[in-house]
């Protein structure tokens, strides 16, 4: 049994005689009847009864003709949705997000592609970069959006924001500086870390011949700025998150080399869907 069986079917039935079917369906009666014979003899039961003005469903082929109804609109419908994500009209994008593209994501021209491609359906996981990239490399996301730097290996990228650095504190308990802030001032602050960025700070600090003090160390980018808005140190973290998450004083670092990129990375090994190349041309 087949789906061009099925649609035989379903227009003799319709159509209540062969040989107008036939017409509709641009064959001729042998054929045609050839393939209703063995449709019947597939499912072990008459589907018409024949008679001379024509065919007549029997009880069995009612039953059958709502079925095959089913399983023809189905195949229709996998068939035109196949043709449209083919074309990048629909489908679905399985995208990974850091917790600092909030500035980044969803913006006017993501709005804009959603409105443009309302049959897109956008599959969110919320990650770190170490992680997001994992899955991006375990074919669990088309696509991420994470933060430099990081094993490029294997990747495709396209940067899509620069963010400096900041520090951010709650003035109840330390006054920054007013302005940029330089190394040796940062140094002197009991600092909360990232330790997404220790080996950056710490090379850094060490070039410059300072010694930090790190109060608190973490391992998220939010989890640091709550403990700066609680006023147990100062956070360094990149400006993005810290506007998006922080209620307290930030300055900026004057300090070019901890300047961050945010990108959105794919596998090279695998064929970018029409859907995710086209929201990637709108990020």
């Amino acid at each position: 049994m087949n789906i061009k069986q099925l649609r035989s079917f379903l227009v003799v039935a319709q159509e209540h005689q062969i040989t107008a079917a036939a017409k509709l369906l641009y064959t001729t009666q042998p054929p045609l009847s050839y393939q209703i014979k063995q449709l019947e003899k597939e499912v072990g039961v008459n589907l018409f009864t024949r008679k001379p003005h024509g065919l007549e469903l029997t009880n069995a082929g009612k039953s059958f003709y709502c079925y095959a109804q089913q399983i023809v609109n189905l195949a229709t419908n996998a068939e035109e949705e196949l043709k449209r994500e083919s074309k990048g009209t629909m489908g679905s994008i399985r995208l990974g997000i850091i917790s600092s593209a909030g500035n980044i994501i969803p913006n006017p021209k993501i709005r804009q592609f959603t409105k443009y491609y309302p049959e897109v359906n956008i599959r969110i996981t919320d990650a770190n970069t170490f992680s997001l990239i994992n899955k991006l490399n375990n074919n669990l996301l088309d696509l991420a959006i994470v933060r430099a730097p990081f094993n490029m290996q294997g990747l495709a990228t396209k940067q899509i924001g620069k963010d400096r650095m900041v520090a951010v504190a709650n003035p109840q308990y330390f006054a920054l500086p007013k302005g940029e802030l330089s190394l040796k001032e940062i140094s002197q602050q009991p600092l909360i870390l990232y330790r997404r960025f220790e080996s950056m700070f710490n090379e850094s600090f060490a070039q410059n011949g300072l010694r930090p003090f790190y109060a608190v160390k973490c391992d998220d980018a939010r989890t640091a700025i709550h403990w700066a808005d609680q006023g147990m140190g100062v956070a360094l973290v990149p400006q993005s998150i810290g506007q998006v998450f922080s209620n307290q004083q930030l300055r900026l670092v004057d300090y070019s080399r901890w300047d961050t990129q945010t990108m959105v990375v794919w596998r090279k090994d695998q064929p970018v869907k029409p859907i995710v190349d086209k929201f990637i041309q709108a990020l």
